[in-house]
């Protein structure tokens, strides 16, 4: 890991599970921020937010070292305000909308669902990222959001790699968002 922060020249967002050994890790490492997400051994992905409510103050304190260390913190949540509330009150810098309930079934109420809660993000005050199952396919809805600063698409991009070359399939999506954002124009729900 201390080789990798030497060679990142952009910014590092280390994602992981608030577990003592993991944050030992972090500050060992100094990324310029870290992401809680949620982790259970028996998921092949991630299929939802942080369980806000189960632990707060072992959260609360995890963000407390991580911001005494100088490194930013975002939560990974479900697109709900309540989970954006919380995570405010838990001393998060930014949070990170997770969107597989829209990529796996795109629909107004999910979409809807990501809307406001990044608005009501960026009017508290947290930076606001996005992310998961976001395909070329599907991330023009996403993308045109414009309180959300930050997309997270990982697998989309290494799939299409396989076929293409990493060069390519970044810029194919970075392509399918900044097209969508140049005419500022939220698309109708699928």
């Amino acid at each position: 890991m201390q080789r990798l922060r030497k060679v990142i020249k952009t910014y590092f967002n280390l994602e992981l599970a608030c577990a003592a050994e993991m944050l030992a890790i972090a500050i060992a490492v100094k990324p310029d921020q870290v992401t809680f997400v949620p982790e259970r051994r028996e998921e092949i992905t991630t299929e939802g937010g942080l369980d806000l409510q189960g632990d707060p103050a072992r959260m609360r304190a995890a963000i407390e070292q991580l911001r005494v260390a100088g490194i930013r913190t975002a939560l990974f949540i479900d697109p709900s305000v309540e989970s954006v509330e919380l995570s405010r009150d838990l001393g998060a810098d930014a949070i990170e909308l997770h969107t597989g309930r829209y990529a796996h079934a795109p629909s107004d109420a999910s979409l809807n669902g990501l809307r406001h809660a990044a608005e009501h993000g960026a009017r508290i005050g947290l930076a606001v990222h996005a992310g998961h199952g976001l395909t070329i396919g599907n991330v023009r809805a996403v993308s045109v959001i414009p309180e959300i600063e930050e997309l997270n698409i990982g697998h989309s991009i290494v799939s299409r790699a396989v076929y293409t070359g990493l060069g390519a399939a970044v810029a194919e999506m970075r392509e399918a968002m900044h097209a969508a954002r140049m005419f500022d124009v939220i698309p109708p729900p699928p």
